[in-house]
């Protein structure tokens, strides 16, 4: 089976996610999806603000009077479940994204004793040792001990970016002294001298007790929402130790089939093939290489050469545990992360991801159902549109169809490279081909087994009906900046 996930959200999502999702679960799965990532489905600090990234309480999914409400952004957790239900019923996997960094909104505050840190180098004191107090006790008033009675405290954080000194809140970085040590935790990326902290409360994971209610948590969120797999967010900011324990859990305790997705955001593929190592191979991780690679070809034009196209990915480094990507919730324009692939290229993408042998492809929200959305950049408020990319569910029809079987690359010319599917005993296979320039060619040999064939475009791009001689070559044509998928014709 040729699976694919979509990412059903995008950040300016304006809300109840949960009954959408489980009104086209139906419709995902005939355009052949067969996993969905799901944001995270956890009560926000910012209430129906938060994305879910902003996390107050676990296992709050919708369902407690906490942080203005009951409902989160996305809906309540009984329409959770039920969206969970209705992808299962539609024979999709669901992953859920999952948060382990930090904790934001603490109900008290507590007296504690911290050292201020460099922004740009945190293994650097800026400050000596000083006593002020900050919301590092997470009691969860509105739960009232429901699920879990663990209470959240200054021994569970690591850090923290707000405190009360002298009356006076004051934003930094500041280290939090607690019996597991006055310096961070060396398992984490090296990135700005030391990259565990990130943001809001940072959890603490040398504090054993944290990880023990972190395994009671997960195997209660398995068993309560039945999801099958997992997207962890920000783990460079994670101690690996703690990750390779807490998986191991997962896979050994709770589900060995358990699917475990994770965002460790580097550029350089080695640095993500050695955490990927570090893991064991437990954990696939996104193709941020290959994104950035589309990024960079679709701003420099038919000045790329699509002959690197793969070069440096993830996809090349580890294709078994590689999810490729053409955006996601971080890309998107205004966001964080911004380098958003231009309209043009998406075509190409989709056709890579999709069509290629190797790698777990993974769609974009907007890029399947379009998007608009509104923020401020520079103290002006900017309007974004992001068009359906109107080619995508062809692509998945063909990556359903045709994309089976040893792959063979031509890429031997800067402006067009090719690749054939060469089918199994069910499945003809296909040609696909790729411009960044003018129309163009490329002479394909499939083998006398094919010869005097005829092909048609799948996309429908161009109308020819290209005939192989005797030998099964031909030479397959792609208009100017586009894609055609070349199959046999019925």
């Amino acid at each position: 089976m040729n699976g694919v996930i979509i990412q059903f959200f995008h950040w300016y999502h304006k809300g109840d996610l949960w009954t959408e999702f489980a009104d086209k679960a139906e419709y995902l799965k005939d355009l052949g999806f067969t996993a969905a990532w799901l944001p995270p489905a956890n009560k926000c600090s910012l209430g129906k603000e938060g994305r879910g990234y902003d996390v107050y309480d676990l296992y709050d999914l919708g369902e407690f009077d906490q942080k203005g409400g009951i409902a989160t952004r996305y809906g309540t957790k009984e329409e959770y479940l039920h969206a969970i239900e209705k992808a299962h019923e539609a024979g999709i996997s669901v992953y859920a994204d999952i948060v382990l960094n930090h904790r934001l909104g603490g109900d008290e505050e507590e007296k504690i004793t911290v050292h201020q840190v460099d922004d740009e180098d945190r293994n650097k004191r800026i400050s000596d040792p000083f006593v002020a107090t900050a919301k590092t006790r997470f009691t969860f008033p509105g739960r009232a001990g429901s699920y879990s009675q663990f209470i959240w405290n200054y021994e569970c954080f690591s850090g923290i970016d707000i405190i009360n000194k002298n009356g006076q809140l004051e934003n930094g970085i500041f280290k939090i002294h607690n019996k597991y040590g006055e310096n961070w935790t060396d398992a984490v990326s090296h990135q700005l001298g030391n990259y565990d902290y990130l943001m809001g409360a940072d959890v603490e994971y040398r504090n054993p007790h944290v990880v023990e209610e972190m395994k009671r948590w997960i195997r209660w969120y398995v068993e309560t929402t039945k999801v099958d797999g997992m997207r962890l967010d920000a783990l460079k900011h994670i101690s690996s130790e703690f990750l390779y324990e807490w998986i191991r859990y997962i896979k050994t305790e709770i589900n060995p089939h358990y699917f475990i997705l994770g965002e460790f955001w580097k550029d350089e593929a080695d640095q993500i093939k050695y955490f990927s190592d570090q893991m064991e191979n437990l954990v696939s991780c996104f193709d941020v290489p290959l994104h950035y690679n589309f990024f960079k070809a679709s701003e420099e034009g038919k000045a790329y050469d699509l002959t690197k196209i793969l070069e440096g990915s993830f996809l090349i480094e580890k294709p078994l545990f590689s999810v490729s990507f053409v955006e996601n919730h971080d890309t998107q324009k205004l966001q964080a992360l911004e380098s958003a692939v231009q309209d043009w290229f998406k075509p190409l993408a989709y056709a890579i991801i999709l069509l290629t042998e190797e790698g777990y492809p993974c769609v974009f929200y907007p890029d399947l159902l379009g998007a608009e959305y509104r923020d401020m950049k520079d103290g002006k408020e900017i309007h974004v549109r992001i068009p359906k990319v109107s080619i995508l569910p062809k692509l998945l029809k063909a990556r359903r169809s045709y994309a089976y079987g040893k792959q063979i690359n031509y890429f031997n010319q800067k402006n067009c490279i090719a690749f054939v599917r060469k089918g199994n005993t069910e499945n003809e296979g296909c040609i696909v081909i790729l411009s960044n320039g003018d129309e163009n060619k490329q002479e394909i040999d499939l083998g006398a087994q094919h010869g005097n064939s005829v092909y048609i475009d799948f996309l429908g791009n161009r109308n020819d009906r290209i005939k192989t001689d005797e030998n099964g070559k031909a030479l397959f044509w792609v208009n100017h900046k586009s894609v055609s998928v070349w199959v046999k014709e019925a």
